[in-house]
């Protein structure tokens, strides 16, 4: 149970209304504050609409923090997502993979994205020797917003672990064809 009420578009003034287009539980949480919800808004759009970074990669990013960060929300959210934007089944099972130390045998790129993510995740920085091998395939202006997906999302990740954020009925479906460890 979120720590926080929802709000529904009704809840809200009418020039806050268009807050809610998208009434997820994080929306619905993050509206209690239209001023952060608005501007939470604005780089979640960039990111997802603005970055010229390639969206499945995008998409192994977060979906790589969200399962190391076991959140049941992010994650479930970003593998629909993900579906729509060409992460594959596949993909899902190989950043699991490559989660345990295994090779998985994704392209070079595919794999220095997810380690980049795990290495922000659990270290707090991208080591040099993962920065060197995305540098050889990622303009800079794309590596900031690789960095960029991964540090937002690390925050909202903690985001929806503090208030509690549920998971929608609609997305619980994904944490048993992916469940996350335990």
């Amino acid at each position: 149970m979120a720590r926080i009420p929802y709000l529904d578009v009704d809840d809200l003034a009418e020039d806050d209304k268009e807050l809610l287009k998208r009434p997820i539980n994080l929306h619905r949480a993050l509206v209690n504050s239209p001023g952060a919800a608005r501007n939470f808004g604005h780089v979640g759009s960039y990111i997802r609409f603005g970055s010229k970074l390639d969206p499945r990669l995008r998409e192994l990013a977060i979906l790589q923090v969200g399962y190391l960060a076991r959140s049941d929300y992010e994650y479930s959210h970003h593998i629909k997502i993900g579906r729509d934007f060409g992460v594959s089944d596949d993909d899902i099972r190989d950043m699991i993979t490559e989660t345990e130390g295994r090779n998985s045998g994704l392209p070079a790129l595919d794999r220095a994205v997810l380690r980049a993510a795990r290495e922000m995740t659990e270290e707090m920085k991208i080591s040099d020797i993962t920065f060197a091998k995305l540098e050889s395939h990622l303009s800079s202006e794309l590596l900031v917003d690789l960095t960029m997906v991964i540090a937002f999302y690390n925050a909202v990740v903690r985001m929806l672990g503090t208030l509690e954020i549920d998971v929608e009925d609609s997305y619980a479906s994904f944490l048993d064809e992916f469940p996350l460890p335990t």
